[in-house]
């Protein structure tokens, strides 16, 4: 992507929770990405498809994720980008069965549909939130990572759906 104190900078879009829908909205949000995490309940192939026409997609199984399709999904992935190493789960609440051995820069879990970023002990935690269907209140979103070597950093990318449609 562009360069920054002599690195790369690399755009990472981060999704998750689309339960099957895949919304214009999110496609747009994370176009000109270089690689697209998609953090489980993914809801069928037709949406690592839609994502997969953007850019190459890495994705893991949500507890939704059921029949013959998400059988290929892995439970978790660790995902290197730069000098970085992702690590990828579908539910924060199962990092103490083990994230790895390696130091991770970041974590990336779903689940909750509230998008979320914290820093804790030099790890980032990220939650995209949803893209799916809208649950109770919930704002619905997508995230970025910008990877600049081993530095890590995320914004949270609401998405806005016009009035008259589902949520």
């Amino acid at each position: 992507m562009t360069k920054r104190g002599g690195q790369r900078e690399h755009r990472v879009g981060v999704i998750s929770d689309t339960h099957g829908l895949v919304r214009p909205e999110a496609l747009a949000a994370l176009s000109g990405s270089e690689l697209i995490l998609h953090a489980g309940d993914v809801g069928g192939p037709e949406v690592l498809a839609a994502l997969s026409a953007i850019a190459p997609v890495t994705a893991v199984r949500g507890n939704n994720d059921r029949g013959r399709w998400a059988e290929g999904l892995p439970e978790r992935a660790t995902v290197r980008v730069a000098d970085a190493t992702l690590f990828m789960l579908h539910d924060v609440k199962e990092l103490a069965r083990g994230a790895g051995a390696a130091p991770v820069a970041a974590v990336i879990a779903g689940h909750s549909h509230r998008p979320a970023i914290r820093e804790e002990g030099g790890v980032l935690f990220l939650n995209p939130g949803s893209a799916g269907p809208r649950r109770f209140k919930l704002p619905l979103s997508v995230a970025r990572l910008i990877v600049q070597g081993a530095r890590v950093t995320a914004e949270i990318v609401p998405l806005s759906v016009p009035a008259g449609r589902p949520g």
